[in-house]
């Protein structure tokens, strides 16, 4: 049995925003390291991000629209992000971030939401 299109399509797009996070910010953690080592290293990581991204806007294109593909993963970005920045980097995120966040729900609903 195979699963469902949106479970294979958000589950890779997860996935790939965990790769996609540490090849954009974990390099922040080695500010002494040069920088066109953490440039390669950000593209070596980067490379598992696309070999998951890719095929997920294959699978999911048809079950989602490309601006409903667009949305899943900007929210799913933001979620990574705001996991990865607290634990990872150690930067509390405050109660303005919370709101920023709630307003892109907020258009997450708007993209999702059928209008009759």
């Amino acid at each position: 049995m195979s699963l469902p299109v949106p479970v294979v399509t958000i589950g890779l797009l997860l996935a790939s925003n965990v790769f996609m996070t540490f090849a954009w910010y974990g390099h922040l953690k080695f500010k002494t390291a040069p920088l066109l080592l953490v440039i390669f290293a950000s593209w070596g990581i980067a490379l598992f991000e696309y070999l998951l991204q890719v095929p997920a806007n294959r699978i999911g294109h048809g079950h989602f629209s490309a601006a409903e593909l667009k949305t899943i993963q900007e929210v799913l970005t933001l979620s990574v992000f705001a996991v990865f920045s607290v634990t990872y980097l150690k930067e509390p995120l405050t109660w303005n971030h919370f709101v920023g966040f709630g307003f892109i729900a907020l258009g997450a609903f708007f993209i999702f939401h059928k209008w009759a």
